[in-house]
């Protein structure tokens, strides 16, 4: 049932925030834009869902959502480009959507920080304020629709593990989309890790005929291509219709287990699923190899 291989991470750096607003649909509006289109692949960004809160969990007492935002590499450069990309998902994504307010929510007391006031502060042309308010240093921003859009001064970034994954073989599309979607409901009830595809259809491979548009299509995994591939070629086992990738991102490499196990404890024994597996790169390009042997899961699972 599971494949004795490796799921194959790397190493980025985060933002994680805590979103709220005055109803679901404004949040959802929020969070929607904030979290739109993974493009790390173009030297960008990518945003993911952690989970939804509710009135009694956020820092003001409306709804709200725990969202992260990240992208490859951790050095000096990468810090530049998340801080940019930061501000364009804060400004365009969120700050339009009325009533929104954004919360450091990062676990843990890193003094590593943003100052936020020159990238999304600053678009109350100057008469943004820095207020005290639950407790946390805000900037206050006025806008058109008659309220000021807070969002806390100072925002941590770390480093975090980036592409945690599972490879879900299943014997129909209708399985594909019934266990995919369990193993995101599973993980949105995990803290500090990110779905950032939610349910993945298009699993890709470094290599590519056509490298001006990056990763293409994992083509020996394509069950439509089964007539089209030499059998050397062609690795969709028997009886496998569609195989569902299910990508994650967490501030560390034991959450990223923790998911892991989570997940494939939860979907197991759940009808239509063939087999379990993982993507990687040969070892050859991430700093992480998590073995699906070494995760804390019954023998007999194997």
């Amino acid at each position: 049932m599971i494949e004795d291989t490796f799921c194959e991470a790397f190493e980025g750096l985060v933002v994680q925030i805590q979103v709220t607003a005055k109803d679901r649909q404004f949040l959802e509006r929020a969070v929607n834009s904030f979290t739109a289109l993974p493009s790390t692949v173009f030297g960008d960004a990518e945003g993911g869902l952690v989970k939804w809160l509710n009135e009694s969990e956020t820092m003001d007492g409306r709804v709200g959502a725990i969202v992260q935002l990240w992208v490859t590499g951790t050095n000096e450069k990468a810090q530049s480009k998340l801080y940019i990309q930061f501000g364009r998902r804060l400004r365009q994504g969120i700050l339009v959507v009325p009533t929104t307010a954004v919360f450091n929510a990062y676990p843990k007391n890193i003094n590593i920080k943003f100052d936020v006031m020159d990238n999304v502060g600053h678009c109350g042309d100057g008469y943004e304020e820095i207020i005290q308010k639950y407790e946390r240093e805000m900037i206050s921003v006025p806008i058109m629709f008659g309220y000021d859009f807070l969002i806390e001064r100072n925002i941590t970034f770390a480093k975090g593990v980036m592409g945690g994954n599972l490879w879900l073989f299943t014997d129909s599309i209708d399985s594909g989309i019934i266990i995919g979607r369990e193993a995101v409901r599973i993980i949105e009830q995990i803290n500090n890790v990110c779905t950032t595809f939610d349910v993945c259809s298009a699993g890709s491979k470094p290599e590519t005929n056509f490298p001006e548009i990056g990763p293409t299509t994992n083509h020996p995994f394509c069950p439509t291509l089964k007539d089209r591939l030499s059998p050397e070629i062609y690795k969709v086992p028997k009886g496998v219709k569609s195989i569902p990738e299910i990508i994650f991102n967490a501030l560390d490499s034991n959450i990223i287990k923790k998911t892991m196990e989570k997940v494939i404890k939860g979907i197991i024994d759940m009808d239509g699923l063939i087999k379990i597996s993982a993507g990687n790169y040969g070892g050859k390009l991430g700093k992480y190899k998590i073995y699906l042997k070494d995760l804390d899961l019954p023998e007999h699972y194997f």
